[in-house]
């Protein structure tokens, strides 16, 4: 008689890392960027700037377009983009190293406004928010890091941490991730509690 039990699934998430990805440290920054510097990957170095300037979701990055940060065939300071998981705008700034490589990328590929400033493999495609995952992997585990334990939302954490951490200002942290509510911030950034009050102790009202 045929067993009527379910077929065995496997997990998931087995053999993954799961929890919240960690930001990259000043000097994974910089390790990475070298590298993709000296073997001339134009177009990955202009992606993971603009990653890390925007502090974007990896499907909001991938679905950026040329017009959104260079409208006139070179980037712009600052930049607007439409979030999906929220439907907000967000504004962030496009630091000059992040200007300058994604300038290069343009003058090599000659990609138009209406395109998406990163293509996919399909014609007229941009990239998948798989590729682009798998993309960062090769880039952390090319400077000696484990894939496993980073991921695109390290790239997002990254610049917002290292304003939180000098600044204190969980409200312009908010503002440049376009969370909705500063609740999220603080769980985003795994900021302690007491973190917070330090913070709320120095406003006086």
């Amino acid at each position: 008689m045929p067993s009527s039990s379910p077929p065995h699934r496997q997990p998931w998430n087995k053999g993954k890392l799961i929890g919240a990805k960690p930001p990259l440290r000043v000097s994974h920054v910089w390790s990475i960027r070298i590298k993709l510097q000296l073997e001339g990957r134009t177009r990955d170095l202009a992606l993971f700037n603009l990653a890390i300037d925007s502090k974007l979701r990896g499907c909001d990055v991938v679905a950026v377009r040329v017009a959104d940060v260079a409208p006139n065939g070179y980037s712009l300071d600052r930049a607007t983009v439409r979030q999906k998981k929220t439907g907000r705008p967000v504004r962030f700034e496009l630091t000059e190293q992040t200007r300058q490589a994604i300038d290069e990328y343009l003058r090599m590929t000659r990609r138009k406004p209406g395109e998406f400033l990163f293509a996919g493999r399909g014609t007229g495609a941009g990239l998948t928010t798989r590729q682009y995952a798998c993309l960062v992997g090769q880039w952390i585990a090319s400077v000696g890091l484990d894939p496993l334990k980073f991921g695109t939302h390290s790239l997002r954490r990254t610049k917002a941490t290292l304003i939180y951490r000098r600044t204190g200002n969980l409200r312009a942290v908010q503002l440049l991730l376009g969370h909705t509510k500063i609740e999220s911030t603080v769980r985003y950034l795994g900021i302690e509690i007491d973190d917070a009050i330090e913070i709320a102790e120095k406003i006086e009202v």
